[in-house]
């Protein structure tokens, strides 16, 4: 009697902590012991592998700076998953992922865009520079009018 007891009261905790983490119970009444099985919910083990995969992505995009092609996507794909992972019991790692994935972006688009209007700026001297370089200047001018006047 004093057996059931305790076994009724383990499964009175178990009730009690199942209310307040989302847990299954599997009670085993097939002996005369009864055991209680603990399953946890597979959601929130989902959501620790996005915290993961958060934390290594926004790492990666940190890491590949110089590689936006890399970078933006690993960086974008660490900020979703860490919105989605916040909610696990891994808080940190997708705070973490979530901060080192904008600061991937922010950074490799910076790098990128700053690339692009060195480019841009690089072509307009050149092509500024063959403008001159292909245009008679007033010394020639000079020269080409005395030719033609000699003649």
């Amino acid at each position: 009697m004093e057996e059931n007891k305790k076994d009724i009261i383990e499964v009175e905790k178990i009730e009690e902590n199942s209310k307040e983490e989302n847990v299954e119970k599997k009670i085993d009444t097939s002996k005369d012991e009864p055991k209680v099985e603990v399953i946890k919910d597979k959601k929130e083990e989902d959501k620790k592998g996005f915290s993961i995969a958060a934390l290594v992505l926004g790492i990666i995009s940190i890491v590949f700076l110089l590689m936006w092609y890399i970078s933006i996507p690993c960086g974008i794909l660490a900020i979703i998953f860490g919105i989605i992972g916040i909610k696990s019991s891994k808080k940190g790692m997708s705070i973490a992922g979530l901060i080192t994935g904008t600061i991937g972006v922010i950074i490799s688009m910076i790098i990128f865009m700053a690339i692009i209007c060195l480019g841009i700026f690089i072509g307009l001297t050149e092509s500024f520079e063959s403008i001159d370089s292909n245009s008679i200047y007033y010394d020639d001018f000079e020269k080409f009018f005395h030719d033609e006047i000699n003649l």
